[in-house]
Formats: C-alpha cells, sequence, structure tokens
C-alpha cells in the first residue's frame, strides 16, 4: 500500500514539484493539497497547479483525515497551523519551511513530545552529508583554522542567511565542541576597519542573485593551506526528492524531534 501524503504549500515552487515527484513514486501517493485560506489557488486541481495531469484532488484550505504524513513548504505561520492540525490528528509532520523564529522552533519541540516531527533547514541528500562533512572537519581542525561560510540564493529569498548557512554554522560549533573548544564567535559579514581577524572566529556571508537555486561552501582556511567544501543544487527537485524520501522514513517512527541526519545515517547520526 501507498503512503498517503498532505503537502501543505502546494502552490508555491516546492509544493508542485513535489506533488509532480510524488505522482511518480509508487510508494507514495497525493491525497491532499493545502494552501492557506483565501488563497487563489483554493478549488484548483493539484495536478494541474503542478504542470501533471488531473489528479481529481482540489487544492483546499483544511486537511483531511486520510493522510499518513504531511510535508510543509509554506510560510511559518501556515507551518505553525499544521503541526498544531497534525498534532491534533497524530499524524507525523515532515517540515521543510525556512525562517522559523526562536518561539516556532519551541512550538516544534512541544509537538515532538506527541508526534513524530521531522524538521530540516535543508532537505537534499548532498547538503546532509556535507553537514555531517562540515562537523567532522571541524572536530579534527583547531581553531587557528579561519571557517568562512558563504551562501547564495535567487533574488526572491526572504530570510538571511539561509537556514542551510545556519545550519553550517552549527554544524561547526558543534565539531568544536566535541574537540573541547569554546563556542566560536560569529558575525555576519564584516563592513569598515574590523581590525585583525579574530582566532576561532566564522563568518557567515550572502548573497542574493538572480535566479540561484542554492549554492553554499565552507573554507577552512590555515596558514599554508585551505580546505573548502560545498554543495550547488541546480534544480529543486533536490530538495522535493529528499522530503519525500523523509516522509517514507518517519511513517510508523514513535513521537520524537527528528533530522535529515536520521533519515540518511540512523544510529550514528550526532
Amino acid at each position: 500500500m501507498p503512503i498517503n501524503l498532505a503537502v501543505s504549500g502546494a502552490a508555491g515552487k516546492m509544493g508542485r514539484r513535489i506533488i509532480a515527484l510524488v505522482d511518480q513514486d509508487e510508494q507514495v501517493r497525493c491525497v491532499a493539497a493545502l494552501e492557506r485560506e483565501g488563497a487563489p489557488e483554493i478549488g484548483k486541481d493539484a495536478g494541474e497547479i503542478a504542470g501533471i495531469d488531473s489528479l481529481s484532488i482540489a487544492v483546499s484550505d483544511r486537511a483531511p483525515s486520510n493522510f499518513d504524513v504531511l510535508i510543509d513548504f509554506s510560510t511559518p505561520a501556515a507551518t505553525m497551523h499544521q503541526l498544531a492540525q497534525c498534532t491534533r490528528m497524530s499524524r507525523p509532520i515532515v517540515i521543510g519551511t525556512t525562517g522559523l523564529d526562536e518561539e516556532a522552533m519551541r512550538g516544534i519541540g512541544a509537538a515532538g513530545e506527541s508526534i513524530a516531527v521531522l524538521q530540516a533547514p535543508n532537505m537534499s541528500v548532498g547538503v546532509n552529508v556535507l553537514l555531517r562533512t562540515v562537523r567532522r572537519l571541524a572536530e579534527v581542525l583547531d581553531t587557528s583554522y579561519d571557517v568562512e561560510i558563504f551562501e547564495a540564493h535567487h533574488r526572491f529569498k526572504v530570510d538571511a542567511p539561509s537556514g542551510t548557512a545556519l545550519a553550517l554554522r552549527d554544524a561547526v560549533i558543534e565539531g568544536r565542541r566535541c574537540a573541547g573548544h569554546d563556542d566560536s564567535p560569529v558575525v555576519y559579514g564584516r563592513h569598515g576597519e574590523t581590525g585583525p581577524r579574530p582566532q576561532g572566529e566564522i563568518a557567515v556571508h550572502t548573497l542574493r542573485t538572480g535566479d540561484t537555486v542554492g549554492e553554499h561552501t565552507v573554507s577552512f582556511g590555515g596558514l599554508g593551506e585551505s580546505i573548502n567544501v560545498g554543495h550547488v543544487a541546480r534544480s529543486r527537485d533536490v530538495f522535493a526528492v529528499g522530503a519525500i524520501r523523509a516522509a517514507k522514513w518517519i511513517v510508523g517512527k514513535p513521537p520524537g524531534l527528528y533530522d535529515m541526519q536520521d533519515v540518511l545515517f540512523g544510529d550514528e547520526a550526532p
């Protein structure tokens, strides 16, 4: 039996690609396409919005009861609404929405006490391998290596730095903690006379240009050598494929908070 998916943010760029790719996967099927109340897509066929054949599923602002797991790529406010619905209905949720503030993260943590919640700033398999690699590099290299994180996205992205850049920052911090180092100072961009670079500093830089899907690079710079690792997303499909993989994985899991590291590495996840 295929897994029944509900997709929140169905009319968005990610929602449309998830619906289209689900239609090609025999292990899953879309049974609900959700949008905010009053959205102009309400009532339209989800398949036609996604650029595929009709699915005979109307976009709605109300979740039905026949889904096994919900995938959410929407807005922070919509995410919290869907999280409350999934909690009420005892359904797992996969959250790919970015720009979540501390209050939202506390709400996600609370929901994890009663349902399975998978939240990740980036669903790409490649990015999550990069996160693991960066954490290990930060653990092995000492704080004499300068860390610079660069991220680039399209001009329409509303949050900065990206959630992935912040996750890379946290991977460096976690790796250094494991090696016994104190937390590192973090700066976001530089301007003016900043003075010599403090040892251990982590810097995060943001670009917004054209239709860039997503680029992230982490540079560990030492005296006499440097190590650069990165990831380039050429299509949003890499995020959709990862989210679908996460949805398959989380069905049947006990309540708790999960991320893509759990999906990919299981018990070896940090």
